[in-house]
């Protein structure tokens, strides 16, 4: 279980003094997390119901960056985005500490993991995530990605050597890639994009979009690499290749609320590589380190897309 911070009883009751949602009744700690600690807490109202929370405790981020993703949350969800947002206290502060690690209380949003993808889950992603990047693209505070170019830039080259020469290779030229694109004179539209929308970080209700989660790796950066991140995991193939169905469902769903931009049609082809990179190159570290505490991912998986994206070029519709 990824839970990295325990916390006690009397932890958690401390935490909620202030915040005015009830009494504690239960909290259990969440299989699965990656980076942060989670729990599920239940309260009691004063008229008797039950309801379930969710506390995520930051593993990484520092008490002077969450209020980032405070603000951000509670825009994007006072703009009808289905994102979990921070309870405040009685005295309007949303942000805790629990063991020197900050922390938030949030609604449990109703649904769950999806198993089996098809094209109408990524037509309503690709839905959710363009309204995403619609109601964000005001949003008045900004973000470098704590994982982007200059992150992969640095850790290609600290990795380098435990990797085999063609991968080290590979990883080296896709970053290149990745700078000369940035180097074109495209104007590619940019604004708070999710980071990590992977389909496990979405929930559903039947067959209904009912949450994104983890909004943590949120920051401003390309729209499009965003929907790259999308498309290389909600439509790929245990083999690593992808289903063009599913991937159609996506990028018109998506261009339906948000239409590209010429040249995001060009970019396409390199961003969908890049994304498939900077994931490969995150399960790489840890992978690689025997002395990681974080859950392992398979690398392999970010790997074969890579070379499938690489294999057969990508194109927008």
């Amino acid at each position: 279980m990824a839970v990295y911070t325990n916390i006690s009883r009397t932890d958690l009751e401390n935490l909620l003094q202030g915040i005015e949602q009830g009494q504690l009744v239960d909290f259990q700690g969440i299989e699965g997390g990656v980076e942060n600690t989670n729990y599920f807490v239940t309260l009691r109202s004063d008229a008797g119901l039950t309801e379930e929370y969710v506390l995520t405790i930051f593993e990484e981020l520092s008490q002077e960056e969450m209020p980032y993703f405070v603000e951000l949350t509670t825009w994007l969800a006072d703009r009808g985005c289905p994102v979990p947002f921070p309870f405040k206290d009685s005295d309007g502060i949303a942000l805790k500490t629990v063991h020197n690690r900050p922390a938030l209380l949030q609604p449990r949003l109703p649904g769950s993991h999806v198993a089996a993808l098809t094209a109408a889950h990524c037509h309503q992603i690709g839905t959710a995530l363009a309204e995403f990047h619609q109601a964000g693209r005001d949003f008045y505070l900004q973000r470098q990605a704590h994982r982007g170019v200059f992150w992969w830039r640095r850790e290609s080259q600290h990795i380098a050597d435990k990797l085999s020469p063609d991968d080290a290779a590979l990883l080296r030229n896709e970053v290149a890639l990745f700078d000369q694109l940035r180097e074109q004179p495209w104007h590619l539209p940019q604004g708070v994009i999710h980071g990590d929308l992977f389909f496990d970080n979405a929930l559903f209700q039947g067959d209904q979009l009912s949450a994104i989660l983890d909004i943590y790796n949120a920051c401003n950066g390309y729209l499009l690499f965003d929907l790259a991140i999308v498309a290389n995991d909600w439509c790929v193939n245990p083999d690593g290749s992808i289903d063009p169905v599913r991937e159609t469902a996506l990028l018109n769903a998506y261009a339906a609320v948000r239409p590209f931009e010429e040249n995001e049609y060009l970019a396409w082809p390199q961003l969908v590589r890049t994304a498939a990179m900077r994931f490969w190159l995150s399960r790489l570290i840890p992978a690689l380190d025997p002395d990681s505490t974080q859950k392992i991912k398979d690398p392999s998986e970010l790997r074969r897309i890579l070379q499938y994206r690489i294999d057969h070029p990508a194109k927008l519709p």
